[in-house]
């Protein structure tokens, strides 16, 4: 059932969101709609709904895309990825395993370091 509830959501999704939470796509820099977003709140998958980040874990990191400095405990789950020539470390869901984007270590050295670079279809943001 839960398979086809996913299925069911993926369906309704702009043809960007599906092409990057399906196919590891990336949206253009500077295109989606949280790259300049400051709002509380928090960001979960826009696939199957799991809360992904806290809005105070979100830096201008002047890449394009919305960058975070860690996610929720067990939200996430990591995997080589060496894809297009690049060594990256691939982002998906761990409750629906949609592509949410990579992660580098290139974040803000007085919190984490790291940098969760997100693309904004893949994320629905919450607010308070």
């Amino acid at each position: 059932m839960y398979s086809n509830q996913i299925k069911a959501k993926v369906a309704t999704l702009s043809a960007i969101a599906r092409d990057v939470t399906q196919n590891k796509g990336t949206e253009a820099a500077f295109s989606g709609k949280y790259v300049d977003e400051h709002s509380d709140g928090s960001y979960h998958c826009v696939v199957c709904g799991q809360k992904l980040f806290e809005s105070g874990t979100k830096f201008d990191s002047g890449t394009g895309w919305p960058s975070f400095d860690r996610a929720v405990d067990g939200s996430i789950v990591m995997h080589e990825d060496n894809s297009g020539g690049m060594q990256r470390t691939e982002i998906i869901c761990s409750k629906c395993g949609s592509h949410l984007g990579h992660i580098f270590d290139d974040g803000p050295s007085e919190t984490t370091g790291q940098r969760f670079c997100i693309n904004s279809c893949a994320l629905d943001l919450h607010k308070k």
